[in-house]
């Protein structure tokens, strides 16, 4: 059994967001699925890093979840900026279980533990160009992920952080986030969001002692990324 990680999924089944007319992701559907059915196996496990679906509600989103819950492996779903679907964790597991989505599960507020490791996580945030920073967002998002790493306290298995925006890119750091790393001895981390033209300043490699991986699906080619 193995655990891969994959973030953007952005599918729009049921929503007119098509992201063909993006520069990298024509036929990507088609592609992901390709690429998915001949990595994972069903008793694998997924880590979804947000931007999962362009649905605006559970209802609009079911198509695309019919569609990720049929293929291989028990998928992970952390929320997205982009996941205005999202609702309650309460309101998602009914959804699911109420239209037979059984291998969809959330990962907020909790932990996800597949094969001697430990996935924390959260959204996060950073400041898109334009933006100032937002205290109370950031100081949210922080707190989400320091709850992710205390439920997985006296769980056995290395802990790795997994976020949707990046905590470090370019030039531009959120304390906070690395804080909260720093405290669970963190020593990978991975993160999407960051799309095209932007992968240039993305970090992809060591910073002061945590391995960053962009697993953002146009980033990796729509190939789950196998987790070691």
């Amino acid at each position: 059994m193995s655990v891969y990680i994959i973030g953007d999924l952005h599918l729009s089944f049921s929503s007119a967001k098509p992201m063909d007319i993006f520069q990298g992701w024509k036929d990507y559907v088609p592609r992901l699925e390709e690429n998915w059915h001949a990595m994972v196996k069903p008793e694998d496990t997924v880590i979804v890093a947000g931007d999962v679906s362009w649905g605006m509600s559970l209802q609009e989103s079911l198509a695309d979840m019919q569609w990720l819950d049929r293929l291989p492996g028990t998928k992970w779903l952390l929320k997205g900026n982009h996941d205005y679907w999202w609702a309650t964790a309460a309101k998602m597991n009914t959804f699911f279980a109420e239209n037979g989505l059984t291998t969809l599960k959330i990962l907020h507020n909790n932990c996800a533990a597949a094969e001697g490791k430990v996935f924390c996580g959260s959204r996060g945030w950073m400041m898109e160009t334009g933006q100032s920073s937002n205290a109370r967002l950031i100081a949210r998002e922080a707190g989400r992920l320091a709850a992710s790493f205390a439920a997985a306290d006296g769980l056995e298995g290395e802990r790795i952080a997994v976020l949707h925006y990046p905590p470090v890119y370019g030039e531009q750091m959120i304390p906070e986030f690395l804080d909260v790393l720093f405290q669970n001895n963190v020593r990978r981390c991975y993160y999407g969001h960051v799309h095209g033209p932007a992968h240039r300043f993305a970090i992809n490699g060591e910073y002061m002692g945590i391995d960053f991986r962009l697993i953002s699906g146009d980033f990796i080619g729509f190939k789950p990324v196998l987790v070691p």
